[in-house]
């Protein structure tokens, strides 16, 4: 199959067509468990007397703890979504493992892209294109960071502008469901991330990758 960003982000809308309302409610959870660690956040700096301007380092933590969780979560539900459209749950928002992996695996791509940024905006550029699939690959296949990160650039060797070109359209879908107001972002975000993952699957399988996920929870 020839990946294109047309075909990836073709695939996206195809499939949320499928369960379009699923998809929607998929949203509105992921939405709502934001808010709720949001919730937690703000009670903790309530407690120890912090504000908005200067939050405390526990709420902090506890917040940046809570939205990785979150992350992995959507990054697994998206690739049982890619998988069995038509089967997946709700229930595989909860993939609390490897937290580990995923939390350094997401530091260290951020650091990448967030240093290539400070320097000058192409190398951040460069980096986000290099390093996308690697947070997907850490849910998907189980490896560590360093690993994953590598894998990331292997299996989209060759295809960097069209993933720039894909990174760039789905921006453009995201920006134009906040413009449709809240309703408009509960399309755009299943279509968008369906289409990225549409991305992942076919470079792995052109790359010779395992196109299938090694953890049950993903293909159940």
């Amino acid at each position: 199959m020839e990946f294109t960003v047309g075909s990836a982000v073709r695939y996206g809308w195809e499939t949320f067509k499928k369960r379009p309302w699923f998809f929607v409610g998929s949203s509105v959870v992921i939405f709502v468990a934001y808010m709720i660690v949001g919730g937690i956040t703000s009670g903790i700096d309530s407690v120890l007397g912090a504000t908005p301007e200067e939050p405390s380092l526990i709420g902090g933590l506890v917040n940046f703890a809570l939205s990785t969780l979150i992350g992995m979560g959507v990054v697994a539900f998206y690739l049982a979504a890619h998988d069995n459209p038509e089967t997946v749950e709700l229930s595989a928002l909860w993939h609390p493992q490897p937290f580990w992996k995923f939390l350094a695996a997401s530091i260290l791509v951020g650091l990448a892209v967030g240093i290539g940024f400070v320097l000058l905006i192409v190398p951040g550029l460069i980096a986000a294109v290099l390093f996308m699939f690697t947070t997907f690959i850490v849910i998907d296949r189980g490896l560590g960071p360093i690993e994953a990160m590598k894998e990331s650039m292997r299996i989209g060797s060759g295809y960097r502008w069209t993933l720039l070109g894909l990174i760039a359209v789905l921006m453009l879908i995201v920006i134009a469901g906040l413009l449709a107001l809240f309703v408009g972002v509960l399309v755009a975000m299943p279509v968008s991330t369906l289409a990225f993952v549409h991305a992942y699957r076919v470079l792995s399988r052109r790359a010779g990758a395992a196109p299938v996920a090694p953890d049950a929870r993903l293909a159940a």
